[in-house]
């Protein structure tokens, strides 16, 4: 076999490979679509943050959240969810004491940051396997998410260094808009309960979440929008309903 034989033949294969996900993913569309499934489900995780205070992602640097959804089905491979995510964070120029946090800024700025979070968000998720498949011993299926979310924050920002605000600065209450995006796992633990692994970042179209936007350029960066970030793990429930097929619901009388 010649290399170029080769080529063609493995790129049949993959063709092949890929008609074969999409297609077997319609087909279970098709035998499936007189089952709707919805969830309801919590979970525990942490919100971290990345700004001017903390200018990278830190795994240390979460703070604890809960979580609450609803999940629908709308085909075999896409749900759809709405969320809400509560969490409370505290976060200073002293929160690490390694060499990346041991510099002349947060050393001269000292800023601290107190902030309540609520999120809302809806959705849509995209299932890579087909996690409604029964005849499987075991269901699981990774997955991205995408969509939209508000959020309202409560959030204070004091400085040890007095000559950079007023101490009395009372707490401010904002509403922002993120996009909210990332990847999960989900795994079926039964036949309605669900064990859920996830991690998402939030890309926000402002600078302000921790207070520190039009303050002196030498202490903030007016070039580069904050984030948020939420990862957890979650317990689900899945109803099951069973839709009643055309031919029948048109003609009552068709079993008797």
């Amino acid at each position: 076999m010649t290399l170029s034989t080769f080529k063609h033949t493995l790129l049949i294969c993959l063709m092949a490979q890929i008609g074969s996900v999409f297609f077997g993913q319609a087909a279970f569309g098709q035998s499936q679509s007189y089952i709707t499934t919805s969830e309801i489900g919590g979970g525990i995780g942490g919100v971290n943050y990345k700004g001017e205070i903390a200018p990278s992602y830190r795994l240390l640097n979460n703070q604890p959240a809960l979580n609450l959804f609803y999940r629908r089905d709308i085909s075999a491979p896409i749900t759809l969810r709405g969320g809400l995510v509560a969490s409370h964070r505290i976060i200073d120029d002293n929160t690490f004491s390694d060499e990346a946090f041991n510099l002349p800024l947060p050393n001269y700025r000292q800023a601290d940051l107190r902030m309540s979070l609520l999120e809302l968000s809806a959705v849509m998720e995209y299932n890579f396997l087909d996690y409604y498949d029964f005849t499987q011993p075991i269901r699981i299926s990774p997955y991205f998410f995408a969509g939209v979310a508000g959020f309202l924050y409560n959030q204070k920002t004091t400085f040890e260094n007095t000559t950079l605000q007023n101490q009395e600065e009372p707490f401010r209450t904002t509403l922002g808009v993120a996009i909210p995006f990332g990847v999960g796992i989900k795994y079926a633990l039964s036949r309605h309960w669900n064990l859920g692994l996830e991690f998402g970042a939030r890309k926000l179209f402002n600078d302000n979440i921790d207070n520190l936007y039009g303050q002196d350029k030498r202490i903030s960066n007016p070039y580069d929008n904050d984030w948020y970030f939420y990862n957890g793990i979650s317990i689900s429930y899945t109803f099951y309903r069973i839709n009643c097929p055309p031919v029948y619901k048109n003609k009552p009388g068709l079993l008797d």
